[in-house]
């Protein structure tokens, strides 16, 4: 009887337990105070293990339920896409602004599924916007202006 594993679910599985472990020996450079009184380098610490454990489950299903490799060529649209919009928001963020930035890379990334029409990502990137002010303009106090200075007139 011969044993399959799925190699995707172990190399992805692999990647996932790599970038974790190198949040988790980065964080170490910081200060992590304590679970009342964080340090910076609480929070990376503390994700680098959650995407660790996450990857090690990800390889535990690759070894025991193994799938087939569809052999599907990669979505060029969705990467061009969602990593472009990546770039916009970095090199726009400071001059068009928070709420702005947020509704444009939602906006183009909604187009990564070819089954999104323009209402779709309409909606989605309003409520990703007005979840993300709330949550990192309002809650978390982030210092980003909510309009920048290329959209005032």
């Amino acid at each position: 009887m011969t044993t399959r594993i799925s190699r995707d679910d172990l190399f992805a599985g692999a990647i996932f337990i790599g970038i974790g472990a190198f949040f988790c020996i980065e964080s170490l450079n910081y200060d992590l105070g304590s679970p009342l009184r964080m340090g910076p380098g609480f929070l990376p610490l503390a994700l680098g293990v959650l995407l660790s454990t996450l990857g090690l489950a990800v390889a535990i299903a690759g070894l025991r339920n193994p799938r087939d490799a569809t052999g599907d060529p990669p979505s060029w649209r969705a990467i061009i896409l969602i990593l472009g919009a990546i770039g916009l928001f970095g090199f726009t963020i400071r001059g068009i602004g928070f709420v702005p930035g947020v509704f444009t890379v939602a906006f183009l990334s909604a187009f990564a599924s070819r089954l999104t029409n323009w209402f779709g990502a309409a909606v989605i990137a309003t409520g990703l916007t007005v979840l993300s002010t709330l949550v990192f303009i309002i809650g978390l106090r982030l210092q980003v202006p909510m309009i920048g200075p290329w959209l005032r007139f």
